[in-house]
């Protein structure tokens, strides 16, 4: 069985919509403008490359990143890789060309089909919605989490409101920054 990564900037109020400066959102860009950026902070995104063997995105997370990361060699190791877009509206014309073998999948029954195939961890970028449903649904095997020292208030949460049984998760590794972003890695306990 595959592991399933959701690996996450988030606020320290819970809040991961538009770290990068996605418009439409009051504090776009609030993990290059608001915090002192230290490259050791970011060595996770690096592992991340290296220990993942697909992608899967929600819809509107592959459509901010399919066309600025493909040609980034900061994320150049993600190229080769298969992907996969949950969506029940995309089609196959919606896919960028040049970034690898693409699957668009229409359900959480298809992300958990894909879980049972062989193969190494899968690891989930941003997302939002996609992130919430497959927590609830049990399916996220472990976070990789980089908190930033601020409070957002408003924005897209990392997880639901959804009144459900406790969900216990264990620290498998952290660490803090002179910036005071942390790293923040958690296994789900089944």
């Amino acid at each position: 069985m595959r592991t399933l990564i959701s690996s996450a900037f988030v606020s320290l109020d819970g809040v991961m919509e538009a770290p990068g400066g996605e418009p439409g959102y009051r504090n776009s860009g609030w993990t290059f403008k608001e915090v002192e950026f230290l490259p050791e902070a970011y060595e996770l995104k690096g592992q991340e490359q290296e220990e993942a063997t697909a992608m899967l995105f929600g819809r509107t997370s592959y459509e901010a990143f399919s066309p600025v990361w493909p040609d980034m060699a900061e994320f150049a190791g993600y190229k080769p890789m298969p992907k996969y877009v949950v969506s029940t509206t995309f089609t196959d014309k919606d896919l960028v060309e040049g970034w690898g073998e693409t699957t668009i999948l229409r359900s959480l029954d298809e992300v958990a089909a894909l879980k049972e195939t062989e193969g190494g961890p899968v690891i989930m970028h941003g997302s939002a919605t996609l992130n919430r449903e497959l927590s609830d649904a049990g399916l996220i095997d472990r976070y990789h989490l980089l908190v930033f020292p601020l409070l957002l208030g408003a924005g897209k949460r990392l997880f639901s409101t959804t009144d459900k049984d406790t969900q216990k998760l264990k620290l498998v590794e952290h660490q803090a920054y002179a910036n005071g972003m942390q790293k923040q890695i958690f296994d789900v306990v089944r």
